[in-house]
């Protein structure tokens, strides 16, 4: 196996060319067995990132797994068991893991929220749409914030508990010491100088940087189960570590081996999608995790740039931190370099 050293030399300069017009900066982190063998931050880069989507799994996906773990729920547990009020009682989680739902995937909350209510105020504001959002079910995924909005409302009623509370009881014994953090009420607790600039938001005026970048979880007051979180690369691969530890019931797992690997099997079929419960599975064609992750492999990717994907037949956790929507949104580039970073860490090692 190449030398750390020489597999970051070799990494570098590729990445350095790659990244043009695509993002200012990219943060790789791998690890091989366990072992750290690349650290690499190319071009303009900065301490903490808008981690967007990574939010589903490093907070909700684990959090509902420690509560699966715990006895709370089960595989044939309903929404309407835990919120018997909800429209749409006979839902169940896992559909809900597996964006098979049926449920809307996007509505624009951020247009009509009444700003100047509390975050708890809103959150009650948000059940009542997610209550009458529309709802049908096509036997197929689709990815869905609104599903993962609801598995928050979900949460609270296992734990009874509210949003910001379950994520600190989380944080203090799954990720101790990390910075991982929810901007409550888009407060930055860093210097705004230390957080990755995003997109320039043409409705709040201003370059993103230290604010989160989904409009729904700003509008919300930053904390949300879909998106929110911001942290460093090594928060990331602290998660990941976890997640491996989890995998392989090494020392400091936070949920048993079996939960784990159930949570990992693939959970529907090949034609309604590739997911297992709450982790993306690599697609046939075009996975952002490159054509050398085995079929096996659990991950997922965040609207910012950010990936964390893990091979457990390989034994190869590879995290990826960018702010790909520097230059816009609709910049797809990184779609492409992001499985070619893969392609190069499997041929470098």
């Amino acid at each position: 196996m190449m030398t750390r050293p020489s597999l970051e030399l070799k990494l570098a300069p590729r990445i350095e060319a790659a990244i043009a017009d695509v993002t200012p900066g990219v943060v790789l982190r791998a690890y091989a067995g366990g072992a750290l063998v690349c650290d690499l931050q190319v071009g303009d880069t900065r301490r903490y990132y808008d981690l967007a989507s990574l939010t589903k799994i490093v907070f909700t996906q684990q959090a509902l797994m420690q509560a699966f773990d715990q006895g709370l729920w089960t595989l044939d547990t309903t929404v309407g068991d835990i919120l018997p009020d909800f429209s749409h009682p006979h839902t169940r989680i896992t559909a809900l893991l597996t964006h098979t739902s049926g449920i809307e995937w996007w509505m624009p909350f951020y247009e009509t929220v009444d700003r100047s209510l509390s975050w708890q105020q809103r959150r009650q504001w948000l059940y009542a749409q997610l209550q009458s959002a529309p709802c049908s079910g096509t036997g197929r995924a689709v990815y869905s914030d609104l599903g993962f909005m609801l598995l928050g409302f979900v949460l609270e009623g296992l734990y009874r508990k509210n949003l910001l509370g379950l994520w600190q009881g989380q944080h203090a014994s799954t990720y101790p010491g990390s910075s991982l953090a929810f901007h409550v009420d888009n407060h930055a607790p860093h210097p705004t100088q230390q957080y990755a600039p995003t997109e320039w938001c043409s409705w709040r005026h201003l370059r993103l940087q230290g604010q989160v970048h989904d409009d729904n979880t700003w509008a919300l007051g930053g904390i949300s189960t879909h998106a929110g979180l911001f942290g460093s690369i090594d928060d990331l691969a602290a998660y990941g570590l976890q997640l491996r530890a989890q995998l392989r019931s090494l020392d400091g797992a936070q949920v048993r081996q079996a939960t784990a690997q159930l949570f990992a099997q693939r959970a529907i079929t090949p034609e309604a999608g590739d997911w297992a419960l709450g982790f993306m599975l690599p697609a046939t064609q075009g996975a952002s995790c490159g054509k050398y992750f085995s079929p096996r492999s659990i991950g997922h990717t965040g609207f910012t740039g950010t990936s964390l994907w893990y091979d457990p037949e390989r034994d190869l956790l590879v995290a990826i931190l960018s702010n790909r929507v520097h230059g816009g949104r609709d910049n797809k580039a990184f779609m492409a370099l992001r499985p070619q970073i893969h392609d190069w860490v499997v041929e470098s090692l």
